[in-house]
């Protein structure tokens, strides 16, 4: 409450000298460097089910964190790794992960409802985790972003021919010599992960605007792995910016600032001509699986 009425008090200038904003900028910036790729994955994979399931799994961990008093988001960082890894044998084919999640959202939720009701514990806390609580990020959640930014593009960069190939078509991947299993399951988990560590950023149920989003906008404008990721990466870091400044100077929530400013971006670079964006892009032989 102190906190609110400062910000609602101070200009730009003030605000960025606080330290609640400065770990929240910094959080948003390295986000902006592992979550988009994340996003990359989610669109490649055409596993959009998969973030709907995982904010429902961040909320049981939530609850059960709630409930042992252990650090909530740990515990929705534990489960949603669980659950990322679990569903991997299930992802041989896209109705086959389609139904688990299903499956794992119907779950989750109720797990999550149990568990609150049963300990008596305050849902409030809980369900607002689900919206963001970004100048709550501290050093534990920092770690986190910190180790997928590192983790995700490294990735990417290590087996880059390898998720070039799995991202572009899975049976031709498989042919040559891929290890598809393992190397969705590690996507997975990373999706998963990836979820759970923005729930302080946006919430769990504006994700999005940190990961699909951009990724959206980088296939738009890329040809290969890398130049999407390259621009999802870049998306990422304008957005988050921009968005957070936003909502600094007008005093509002960072959450859905965040989401309409990667929509407005998304929505734009979806109205560029194609043959505005041909005349810059790179060569159409820089293609997905010949770019590594």
């Amino acid at each position: 409450m102190i906190l609110a009425g400062v910000l609602a008090s101070a200009d730009l200038g003030e605000l960025l000298g606080l330290l609640p904003v400065q770990r929240a900028g910094f959080a948003l910036l390295l986000a902006a460097v592992g979550l988009p790729v994340i996003g990359v994955v989610i669109v490649g994979l055409d596993i959009m089910p998969v973030r709907f399931a995982m904010m429902h799994v961040a909320l049981l961990g939530i609850a059960v964190g709630l409930l042992t008093g252990l650090d909530p988001m740990l515990c929705a960082l534990v489960a949603c790794a669980l659950a990322g890894a679990g569903v991997a044998p299930l992802a041989r084919t896209p109705d086959g992960l389609s139904g688990a999640m299903g499956l794992l959202m119907s779950l989750a939720i109720a797990a999550a409802l149990l568990v609150l009701a049963v300990s008596g514990v305050n849902a409030s806390g809980a369900f607002a985790l689900l919206w963001g609580s970004i100048l709550s990020v501290g050093t534990a959640d920092l770690v986190v972003l910190g180790a997928l930014a590192a983790l995700v593009p490294g990735l990417f960069w290590w087996r880059r021919r390898d998720v070039a190939l799995l991202l572009y078509d899975r049976e031709l991947a498989q042919c040559s010599g891929v290890p598809v299993r393992a190397l969705t399951a590690v996507l997975l988990v990373l999706v998963a992960v990836a979820v759970a560590g923005a729930i302080k950023l946006t919430g769990a149920l504006l994700v999005d605007a940190l990961t699909l989003l951009p990724a959206l906008a980088a296939r738009r404008l890329g040809t290969s792995l890398r130049s999407i990721t390259l621009w999802a990466v870049g998306i990422g870091v304008a957005v988050n910016l921009t968005g957070f400044l936003v909502a600094l100077r007008l005093d509002w929530p960072p959450g859905p600032v965040l989401v309409l400013t990667a929509g407005a971006l998304v929505l734009a670079v979806h109205l560029i001509p194609e043959r505005s964006i041909s005349t810059w892009r790179a060569p159409a032989s820089d293609s997905l699986p010949s770019s590594h």
